[in-house]
């Protein structure tokens, strides 16, 4: 089998000799010689190194060092991964229609999707998976059970279940299908008057989802709309730009890409007539908005045709291609940046260098440039797009952190479900946990383990080992040794003292059992800071005039 790679050198002498087609000599000459170089030294490496060698793992390895020193979008997509990246920018896979992870240990169902085959079998959040078509999962790994889960359209599957309440596991037979995960999970109306449509991805033909959503709203007497994208990292550009166009009039300039390649210039406009011009709009964002999701920030802010509120975007003004490669792999390569209508390109300016949150950087005045809207307003490039309202990002307690990591909401609430199934009738914007209720969570949290640091408590050893290091531990020890018992957290202070956020959850996860997505979604109207804010800048006409510099 090794003999084999010799063949690589060979090949790249014969291409070498077609270099001489370039006029840039000295530049082609480095290439070729490189990629001899590259394929000798694993020829070598392949012969004599002390243990056997994988050859994809190796060169994948390779392949991945290189195209990260480029940029982290330019990726290489094997032939093995090529279902999971196409399902990614689709949408689509085959499988049950339910969200599958490990919990604790256990395969679980997270969430099942309205409709489809697991939700039409009646399996339900909670529900432990331990056979798939009689083979254990024990001691399984992730992908081994995707592929399990996964099939050729229509055949039949077998899972056995343990339900929480039933000693006896039992099976469920059902049909993998093609499953379309939804892009638009929930539009709705927030208020009387405001409707909401959350956008997820940038999958094919979402903007025609948005706009058949956004119609549905009016009819139901929508006066305001906001539009979610927090948490949405892109996907596909034109679809960025038919999103656009549901707000945006026909023949506007959506987006401007620019490449070294002058081939990969290109101006994107709105085809369509736009759904709704005039009515108010908000569009919400975050560091999690990315890609697909600032450009329609940005023609939003641009055009001054509403509202942004929430936090800055991530940053990412680049735009990749497909290119096939041999053997059914593909690369995707960054061969462009885009620009909103004002010509700003939202890319970060070093976009290796990003708060630990993912979040762009603090960036200097003196770096940014300064853009006007079609009103007048002053925006500036050089890293995501600023809100016109910003709210500032909540961040939980480390005991609520704690609670979410070891799963305790998650499978509180799977208790919750199956000891109230008379709650199945409220509307999940009103269910609400009375202080009983939480008092019930706390005690049954009392043979849990979810302990957790606390960033004054990681302080105060920083503190205590810095005093070491110095040589003054022993002239501070007492006050040190006060600090540090003072720091100390104590769990049954903590949950009551965060009682708020830790009861936002738990409603949130317990709607979810009743109501799926929807309640996931709606259980969060009378709670979220952002959609707060966004439903008072609609409401009040003179804010909302101002904030878009309207005379």
């Amino acid at each position: 089998m090794r003999k084999k790679l010799l063949i690589i050198p060979l090949a790249i002498v014969l291409l070498i000799g077609t270099a001489a087609k370039f006029t840039d000599t000295d530049r082609y000459f480095e290439i070729f010689k490189n990629l001899d170089i590259f394929a000798t030294l694993f020829k070598e490496v392949n012969t004599h190194y002390v243990d056997e060698v994988n050859p994809s793992t190796l060169i994948k390895k390779g392949i991945d060092e290189m195209l990260g020193s480029l940029d982290p979008y330019t990726n290489y997509i094997a032939a093995d991964d090529i279902e999971t990246y196409r399902m990614m920018t689709t949408g689509e896979y085959s499988g049950i229609g339910a969200v599958v992870e490990r919990r604790n240990g256990v395969q679980m169902i997270i969430m099942p999707y309205e409709g489809f085959a697991a939700h039409e079998a009646g399996l339900k959040a909670g529900d432990e998976i331990h056979k798939i078509g009689g083979v254990s999962l024990e001691g399984k790994s992730s992908d081994e059970i995707s592929y399990l889960l996964k099939g050729q359209s229509r055949s039949d599957i077998v899972l056995t279940i343990k339900r929480y309440g039933q000693d006896e596991m039992f099976d469920v037979t059902l049909k993998r299908e093609k499953i379309a995960v939804e892009s638009v999970p929930y539009a709705g109306m927030v208020t009387d008057d405001i409707g909401y449509v959350r956008l997820t991805n940038f999958t094919q033909n979402v903007g025609r989802q948005v706009g058949i959503k956004t119609l549905d709203l009016l009819e139901q007497g929508a006066e305001g709309i906001i539009l979610d994208l927090r948490g949405n990292p892109g996907g596909l550009l034109h679809e960025a730009v038919n999103v656009s166009n549901v707000f945006i009039e026909k023949d506007k300039k959506i987006v401007v890409q620019k490449g070294k390649v002058r081939a990969n210039d290109w101006t994107y406009n709105s085809l369509n007539e736009p759904v709704d011009t005039d009515i108010p709009l908000v569009v919400l964002t975050d560091n999690g908005s990315a890609s697909a999701s600032e450009i329609v920030s940005g023609v939003v802010q641009d055009y001054d045709r509403g509202v942004l509120v929430g936090r800055k975007t991530y940053g990412k003004g680049l735009v990749q291609v497909e290119r096939p490669l041999s053997y059914d792999a593909v690369v995707k390569i960054t061969t462009a940046k885009y620009y909103t209508p004002t010509g700003r390109c939202i890319q970060a300016i070093d976009y290796s260098s990003r708060n630990p949150d993912g979040s762009v950087g603090k960036i200097p005045d003196s770096l940014k440039t300064e853009f006007r809207t079609t009103n007048g307003r002053l925006v500036f490039d050089g890293g995501g797009i600023d809100p016109d309202v910003e709210v500032e990002d909540f961040d939980f307690a480390p005991i609520t952190y704690s609670l979410l990591r070891k799963n305790h909401i998650f499978f509180y609430a799977t208790e919750y479900y199956y000891k109230h199934p008379e709650r199945e009738t409220e509307d999940p914007r009103n269910l609400r946990l009375s202080d009983s209720e939480y008092n019930d969570f706390i005690k049954w949290l009392g043979d849990k383990e979810f302990d957790y640091i606390t960033n004054l408590e990681k302080g105060v050893d920083r503190l205590i080992e810095t005093a070491k290091n110095e040589k003054k531990y022993d002239l501070l020890k007492d006050q040190l040794d006060q600090l540090d018992e003072a720091s100390q957290h104590n769990k049954d202070r903590d949950l009551i003292t965060f009682k708020e956020e830790i009861t936002m959850l738990l409603e949130q996860e317990i709607a979810s059992r009743y109501f799926l997505q929807r309640g996931l979604i709606e259980s969060t109207f009378n709670k979220d800071p952002d959609i707060l804010e966004a439903v008072q800048v609609i409401r009040d006409e003179e804010r909302y005039a101002k904030l878009l510099n309207r005379k």
